[in-house]
């Protein structure tokens, strides 16, 4: 079991056997790779070393055990940021072996509680909850204490069992 940590860091570094992602946004383009993004939407190929160091991450979590998985709540048409997230983005984290899910709810209700939004949750005891500003701007995460976990938890089986495998996904609705 993880010790609560100051920041999403430290949580990275120590979680034993599972991060799980939720992410219910449509734009993050004010966050992350913001170069690969106008990349992207001007029409250029993606660089062969796109997302190196978050891959690296990748791969060594995978390799010590460790399952790094999401699900992206989401609906149809997809914004340019979300091609961007899910054709460069998921496309090539998924071939390092983090898992993607997608909850589309274009054709249905969300089945997650209304206002639930973004969060990390570490070996299902430790959730962060992440804040974003306008534009997609990440503006922090806070980290809770384990008391609280019960609610994420019910929260991330609920998004998974109402999710598809993001590659049957995107063979039928990739763009």
């Amino acid at each position: 079991m993880i010790s609560l940590a100051r920041s999403l860091g430290d949580l990275f570094d120590d979680f034993a056997c599972e991060a799980f992602r939720l992410e219910t946004l449509c734009d993050y383009s004010g966050s992350g790779n913001t170069d690969a993004y106008r990349a992207f939407v001007d029409g250029q190929p993606q660089p062969e070393n796109y997302n190196a160091e978050w891959l690296a991450e990748v791969r060594s979590y995978v390799a010590s055990g460790r399952r790094l998985y999401r699900v992206h709540v989401l609906s149809r048409p997809l914004t340019p940021y979300l091609r961007f997230e899910l054709g460069w983005g998921y496309v090539t984290n998924a071939k390092a072996g983090e898992e993607f899910f997608i909850l589309d709810v274009t054709d249905r209700a969300n089945p997650l509680p209304d206002g639930v939004g973004d969060f990390w949750l570490f070996d299902s005891s430790v959730p962060a909850p992440m804040r974003y500003a306008e534009g997609g701007t990440f503006a922090g995460a806070e980290v809770l204490l384990q008391d609280r976990a019960a609610e994420f938890v019910t929260c991330r089986d609920t998004a998974l069992a109402h999710s598809v495998p993001f590659a049957d996904w995107w063979a039928k609705h990739g763009e």
